[in-house]
């Protein structure tokens, strides 16, 4: 049994204790932290119990073996112990799995940023055809999207897009697609048939809720304006558009999506408690960086991951030198093979601290 999973088993058995305690029923905020965490552990502490179920089970068909006279009750006590047996290894790889996981499976939901870098139009071009990319994935994997703030471009590229995404396993999958993402092409614009390269950058944050990252009003500086389109048109003539300032983090969050300011300033909210939560863990792990991180889970969006090579046909992932030559496969989504070869290597290095 890995530790860090029997910690977390014990954990939820005192949040399960938790929720019978009266103190903890009769005050609704505490409640629903308590039922938050314990929601969130629930998958791993049915494993473990499993597991130690099934060991149990396993010294008991042992001990019948060796008690049991009859050739026809031995026969039967092997066939259960083989069948617990085999249970027992397919249970070791859940269980290896859960706990090189990290406490990204126990997320699910996450909001993606994705905008334009260097490269002009072409990057912002580039930064439509990765959120295109990313949908098509969250389409496949039966995930739910919801499109928070999008600044389009006159030429049909972004600016940037802020969406959420949820559905189980949805954080664990993309969470190391933050950082520098590269083309290489040659723009449809470009008449001597010159390749460009351009840039856009990717965050994935957990999406953070009201219990979890609490912000107080007098932390918060709100500014309204006018929504603008591409080429300065104007969306709306209200002031539907926010701007959020969380003065103590000097974070900033703008949304004009939407035509209500009600609804702009509710979407706005979801990611600045997202973006403040990102910052707290990253500060968590660069404090002990030896322990936790990998070389894929650094998540600095400033730091090149990710090259996608046109005129080749080939994506590169700079951090595990992983090269595959299937680029329109996955930019139709079919980032299946990337996402796994990403898991298995982070996987392999927090086995090594097991």
């Amino acid at each position: 049994m890995f530790p860090s999973l029997e910690t977390k088993y014990q954990r939820f058995i005192e949040l399960e204790k938790q929720l019978a305690d009266p103190e903890v029923l009769s005050n609704p905020r505490l409640m629903l932290t308590v039922q938050r965490e314990y929601g969130g552990l629930k998958k791993i502490a049915a494993a473990v119990g499993e597991y130690h179920a099934l060991v149990e089970d396993i010294e008991a068909a042992k001990m019948m073996l060796e008690e049991e006279q009859s050739a026809e009750d031995k026969q039967y006590a092997q066939s259960e112990l083989n069948a617990y047996n085999t249970r027992y290894e397919e249970m070791s790889v859940e269980l290896e799995d859960l706990a090189t996981s990290g406490d990204s499976i126990t997320r699910g939901g996450l909001i993606m940023e994705i905008r334009a870098g260097t490269g002009g139009d072409e990057a912002a071009l580039f930064a439509f055809d990765l959120y295109e990319m990313y949908s098509r994935y969250i389409d496949i994997r039966k995930w739910k999207r919801e499109v928070l703030d999008y600044q389009p471009t006159e030429m049909g590229g972004i600016k940037e897009v802020i969406f959420s995404v949820s559905g189980e396993g949805a954080f664990h999958e993309l969470q190391f697609e933050s950082g520098g993402h590269r083309v290489q092409r040659v723009p449809d614009t470009e008449t001597q048939g010159r390749i460009h390269t351009s840039a856009a950058t990717v965050a994935v944050m957990p999406e953070a809720d009201e219990i979890e990252i609490d912000i107080r009003d007098e932390d918060l500086q709100i500014d309204t304006y006018r929504a603008s389109g591409p080429g300065g048109q104007k969306v709306n003539k209200t002031e539907s558009a926010i701007r959020i300032t969380h003065l103590p983090t000097n974070t900033v969050v703008t949304c004009q999506d939407e035509k209500s300011q009600h609804k702009n300033k509710a979407r706005a909210m979801r990611v600045l408690r997202s973006r403040i939560l990102e910052s707290q863990q990253k500060k968590q792990a660069d404090e002990r960086a030896e322990h936790r991180r990998t070389l894929i889970g650094t998540g600095d969006r400033s730091s090149r991951i990710r090259t996608y090579n046109f005129p080749q046909g080939r994506v590169t992932d700079h951090r595990i030198g992983l090269t595959l030559h299937k680029l329109d496969q996955i930019m139709q989504g079919n980032l299946n093979e990337l996402i796994g070869e990403l898991l298995e290597f982070d996987r392999q290095e927090r086995l090594k601290r097991e």
